[in-house]
């Protein structure tokens, strides 16, 4: 009888440190998290108030607005990021005899940090004396304060986000496509298939598990973004960028814990009923299209 409880025990004790792990560093934070936002708390005391740092979220402007900024910066970034990169990389694994000297340049990008890239292009996104104005106004165009015009600057950070971050969903679609059969290929021209046919039927359904990691991997990303946005915009002009992470920060730095807490569980929320039906949907269609 020993023996065999010993037996019984014997796979507990290789999942045992995961779960430690897990319920550490997973668990605890998150029930954690969950409790001090229904709290006004700072480092000494805690004194709870139920919803009310939902409520005070929710109906302020400044702070609501941010997640409607959050969705359109996540998903347009990913968007921009899944399709540009798709077309750069069948360009790239084409028959071009400079694609390796392409290939480093287009992944030159992912190696220059976020924030260098936010203090950089906020400089040549000047009003006045930024060189995107420059060479617009010595073609004869009028400046454009790209982030100084609350309907542009989500959108500028979104175009330097893709900037920033489409040299790794490249490369995950370049090893897709080489990992391709080449024999389809082949089939395809021999019925007669143009480059466009064999794009469209053989291509882009063997791509699905490539397409399905960027769609993931960039969309997460998106929705948990702030370096850059705070490095250029600082959430402005007024609160025109401001997403949920550079709002959970100026919460936080003004001292309003519980609330900054508050917006983090609404990250978490926001987050789980996207990634997770996404993920079970892409799941889905990459077993409809390989079946």
């Amino acid at each position: 009888m020993k023996t065999k409880n010993a037996k019984n025990m014997y796979p507990i004790w290789f999942v045992l440190p995961s779960v430690i792990i897990f319920g550490i560093f997973f668990l605890w934070p998150i029930l954690s998290s969950l409790y001090y936002s229904l709290t006004v708390w700072n480092f000494e005391t805690a004194k709870f108030t139920g919803l009310g740092n939902y409520k005070l979220f929710f109906s302020e402007h400044a702070m609501s607005s941010s997640v409607i900024h959050t969705l359109i910066y996540a998903f347009g970034t990913s968007g921009l990021k899944v399709v540009l990169a798709f077309f750069i990389a069948v360009f790239l694994t084409g028959k071009i005899r400079t694609k390796d000297f392409i290939r480093s340049a287009v992944f030159f990008p992912n190696l220059v940090s976020m924030v260098a890239v936010g203090l950089t292009f906020s400089f040549m996104m000047h009003p006045t004396r930024g060189l995107l104005n420059t060479v617009i106004t010595t073609l004869g165009g009028k400046p454009i304060d790209f982030l100084g015009d609350p309907k542009l600057a989500l959108l500028s950070i979104i175009l330097v986000d893709v900037w920033k971050g489409l040299s790794i969903s490249v490369v995950i679609y370049i090893a897709g496509i080489q990992s391709i059969d080449k024999t389809y290929y082949e089939a395809a021209a021999i019925d007669g298939a143009t480059g466009w046919q064999a794009l469209k039927n053989i291509t882009l359904p063997l791509l699905a598990p490539a397409q399905n990691s960027i769609i993931i991997l960039s969309l997460i990303g998106g929705l948990r973004s702030f370096e850059l946005i705070w490095t250029m915009t600082g959430g402005g002009p007024g609160f025109a960028t401001d997403v949920l992470a550079s709002v959970i920060y100026k919460q936080y730095a003004a001292g309003f814990y519980g609330l900054s807490t508050a917006g983090n569980v609404v990250m978490l929320v926001l987050i789980s009923i996207i990634a997770f039906p996404l993920q079970h949907f892409l799941n889905k269609r990459e077993e409809a299209i390989q079946g």
